[in-house]
C-alpha cells in the first residue's frame, strides 16, 4: 500500500504523487505518516514536510508556510498557505534570507509586540525554507 499525497496552495499544486512515508510540521510536533494510518485533521506550522517517495530510499523536503493536514484512507491532502519544494529553493539565497531574518529578529524593539510577531514568522519562513534547501540551521 501507498499512500497519495497532495500538497496544494492557494496558486498551485506544490506536489501529487504516491509515497511510503510523510513526515509533518504540525503545531504540536513532528507528526509521522505511514499506510494505515488513522484519520487525522492537523494544524501545521511553519516548517518543513518531508516526503519518501514510493519505491524511493530519498526524501524530498517541501518548506510549508502553515497551513492544515488531511489523512484518511491513505490520501494525505495538505492546504497550505504557501509551499515550496527544496530543491527549487537556491541554498545561498536561502542562507542570505535566513540571515536578514535572524538579524531582523534580534532588533525588533522591547514591547513592539506587532514587530516581534512579524519578525518571527519571517525567521519561520527562512528558516524552513533554508533547511528544505538542504543547508543547516546552528541552534
Amino acid at each position: 500500500m501507498t499512500l497519495t499525497v497532495r500538497v496544494i496552495a492557494p496558486d498551485r499544486t506544490v506536489w501529487d504523487a504516491k509515497a511510503d512515508e510523510v513526515i509533518l510540521p504540525s503545531t504540536t510536533g513532528q507528526l509521522g505518516v505511514l499506510t494505515g494510518h488513522a484519520p487525522l485533521l492537523s494544524a501545521l506550522d511553519t516548517g518543513v514536510m518531508r516526503v519518501r517517495v514510493t519505491g524511493s530510499r530519498d526524501w524530498t523536503a517541501i518548506a510549508l508556510m502553515g497551513g492544515f493536514a488531511e489523512v484518511e484512507n491513505d490520501e494525505v491532502t495538505i492546504l497550505v498557505n504557501g509551499a515550496e519544494r527544496g530543491d527549487a529553493i537556491s541554498l545561498e539565497e536561502a542562507k542570505a534570507n535566513f540571515a536578514q531574518a535572524e538579524a531582523r529578529l534580534s532588533q525588533v524593539p522591547v514591547g513592539d509586540r506587532e514587530e516581534q510577531i512579524q519578525a518571527t514568522q519571517a525567521f519561520k519562513r527562512a528558516r524552513a525554507r533554508l533547511q528544505a534547501a538542504g543547508g543547516v540551521v546552528q541552534a
